[in-house]
C-alpha cells in the first residue's frame, strides 16, 4: 500500500508538473513579466543596500559627538557611542558587547594595525559633576582585558573624572584611560584613539592603504 501511495503521488506530481509547463508554454509572456518584476526588484534590493553602505561611510567619516550629547545618553547608549568611534576610526569589527556577565568588556575592537582593543565604558549622568571613576573599575579591567578577551589595548573611558589612584594604576598596569577631557578631544575630532594615547602598543601589521 505504501508504495501504491508514493506512486501515485509520483504520478499526481509529473502531471502538475507537465500541466505548470503547458501552461506557461501557452502563456509565456506571464513568465516574461514575473522574471521582469523579479529583476527589478533584484535592482531595486542592490540598490538600497548600496546607498546604505554610502550613507554607513558617510556617517562614520564625520561623527562627532560633543559631551553635552554624550552625557545625555543611556549608559547603553554611551557604549554604542564608543563603538561607532571606533569604527569611524577604522575599526571595522568594532561591536558592543557590555551587558550583564560581560567581564569588564563594553566594547571590542580590532584597529587597522591588528591590535585587539577591549573598553570598559563608565558613564556618569552628571559628567565632570558625577562620582569618579576609581581604582576598583580599573583593577576589574586589568584582570579580564587580557586574560580573559585577548586585549593588546586595554582601555576605560568616562564622560566623568578619573581619581589620581586609578590613573597611577592605570599606568602601572599598562592599562589607558580616556577621561572626560580626553573623550572630548576624540569625539569631536576626526583623530583615532589610538593617536591620542600614550605608549600605545606597536602595530601587529602595516596599515591597509586607502
Amino acid at each position: 500500500m505504501e508504495l501504491f501511495a508514493l506512486v501515485a503521488v509520483g504520478a499526481v506530481a509529473i502531471a502538475l508538473v507537465i500541466a505548470v509547463v503547458n501552461w506557461l508554454t501557452a502563456h509565456w509572456w506571464v513568465l516574461v513579466v514575473v522574471l521582469a518584476a523579479a529583476a527589478l526588484a533584484g535592482a531595486g534590493w542592490i540598490h538600497q543596500r548600496l546607498q546604505r553602505a554610502r550613507w554607513e561611510a558617510v556617517r562614520a567619516h564625520g561623527l562627532r559627538f560633543g559631551l553635552g550629547q554624550l552625557d545625555a545618553l543611556h549608559h547603553s547608549r554611551f557604549e554604542d557611542a564608543i563603538r561607532d568611534l571606533m569604527h569611524r576610526d577604522g575599526c571595522r569589527n568594532a561591536v558592543r558587547v557590555g551587558g550583564a556577565g560581560d567581564m569588564g568588556a563594553d566594547v571590542k575592537a580590532t584597529d587597522p594595525f591588528g591590535r585587539r582593543w577591549v573598553i570598559q565604558c563608565k558613564h556618569r549622568r552628571n559628567g565632570a559633576r558625577g562620582s569618579a571613576v576609581g581604582t576598583p573599575e580599573l583593577q576589574v579591567l586589568n584582570g579580564t582585558a587580557r586574560q580573559v578577551h585577548g586585549a593588546d589595548v586595554a582601555v576605560i573611558v568616562t564622560n566623568g573624572r578619573v581619581t589620581a589612584g586609578a590613573v597611577t594604576f592605570a599606568r602601572q598596569q599598562r592599562l589607558h584611560v580616556v577621561d572626560r577631557e580626553m573623550l572630548g578631544v576624540w569625539a569631536s575630532s576626526s583623530r583615532p584613539l589610538w593617536e591620542l594615547l600614550k605608549a600605545v602598543p606597536p602595530p601587529r601589521r602595516a596599515a591597509p592603504s586607502s
